[in-house]
């Protein structure tokens, strides 16, 4: 199979969809590689690296999506990019179709197979391509926010760990998930009083086991929200259900009865946001205050850390590429059903029921009845 990667155009998106090393091991089972000059730069990755693990360069983006039976992506295409698409290309890549009408249309339109990393769920229940920009986005979130509780971003003026003789920063997580757990690590490292929420009362014993007193855990409803944002310094927004809008739990609201200058980390952005405040934001101008409350949402959080991201990301994609490089994508998914989770879009038709119950007007189809 013809292989292509092409450089990321997102806002400060400096990730790439393929490594050196996975040019590699794709040559290594028979396929071709292309890759844009210049598509890893931003990573760390050179020219060089590439053409010596055996890729071919390309000079522009077009070449590579026209070589591509198989595009390998980070972040979902943008609108420039819309118009490289063929019929039959699959595009493996994060997608985020709910929140994203005009991409879902012009995907379906070109009949591409995309092939979504957030979707993709293994048989115990894990999204095993999402997990790693989820623990880095976690860890993102406290970092970030505690950046923004700095007087001279808007913030209350608060440092999260205080000092002796001064009150620790509260910060509540909404969700307790990957994203949620990696950033309650990082709070309670920096050593903030941190309450955590979740609908799941086995997910709330669980990280009552590994955290113990040093965290609070409260069932997620709005009473209980809304109480704990009222003393929050930070508020990070943490919830997913893969594929789907994210619920709007964190009331417009509540921002009057927050504290002035507490920060709003809402991660789940790229799904739409858990904020009903929440309008995507991007690397270079990251927050906006509303109702004194400043509000971070960027959507590639993790592009601002990219070798460590793109190396995170590779590592669980390499997998499943490999299977669908040299099965193909019909076949892949007949021996690894597990595959099926993560084709959103196939031949014009809509394939990933969470999406499709996003998106009003759109049809659902069971990709196992059209991809034989």
């Amino acid at each position: 199979m013809r292989i292509a990667c092409a450089k990321e155009i997102k806002n400060n998106e400096f990730r790439v969809g393929l490594t050196p090393d996975n040019v590699k091991s794709y040559k290594n089972a028979g396929h071709e590689v292309y890759i844009e000059k210049g598509a890893g730069i931003g990573s760390g990755f050179t020219d060089e690296e590439y053409i010596a693990a055996g890729a071919i360069m390309v000079d522009t983006a077009k070449e590579a999506w026209d070589k591509a039976e198989m595009m390998v992506k980070v972040k979902e295409p943008l609108e420039s990019e819309y118009e490289l698409f063929h019929e039959g290309l699959i595009l493996y890549t994060y997608l985020h179709l709910a929140a994203d009408i005009p991409q879902t249309e012009a995907l379906l339109k070109a009949k591409v197979a995309g092939v979504a990393y957030e979707t993709l769920i293994e048989r115990d229940r894990s999204i095993p391509l999402l997990a790693p920009m989820s623990q880095i986005a976690g860890r993102l979130s406290i970092q970030e926010g505690a950046k923004y509780l700095e007087k001279k971003f808007g913030g209350s003026g608060v440092l999260l760990a205080g000092v002796p003789g001064t009150p620790k920063a509260n910060v509540v997580i909404l969700g307790g998930g990957s994203v949620g757990t990696n950033a309650c690590k990082i709070a309670v490292g920096m050593g903030a009083n941190v309450t955590i929420m979740d609908i799941s009362l086995p997910r709330l014993a669980y990280l009552d086991d590994i955290f113990g007193s040093r965290i609070q855990t409260l069932v997620s409803n709005d009473a209980n929200i809304e109480k704990a944002v009222k003393e929050a310094d930070l508020v990070i927004g943490c919830v997913l259900i893969p594929g789907k809008s994210a619920p709007k739990i964190f009331k417009e609201k509540y921002l009057k009865e927050m504290k002035p200058g507490s920060v709003f980390v809402d991660v789940a952005v790229d799904q739409g946001g858990c904020g009903e405040s929440t309008h995507v934001t991007t690397h270079d101008d990251p927050i906006f205050i509303k109702d004194g409350v400043v509000h971070y949402c960027v959507g590639n959080m993790p592009g601002a850390v990219p070798r460590t991201s793109t190396i995170a990301l590779t590592n669980a994609t390499l997998r499943y590429g490999l299977e669908i490089a040299g099965k193909g994508l019909e076949k892949a998914c007949a021996e690894n059903d597990v595959l099926y989770s993560a084709i959103n879009t196939y031949d014009g038709k809509l394939t990933c029921k969470n999406v499709a119950d996003s998106i009003e007007g759109t049809t659902y189809v069971d990709p196992r009845t059209i991809m034989a």
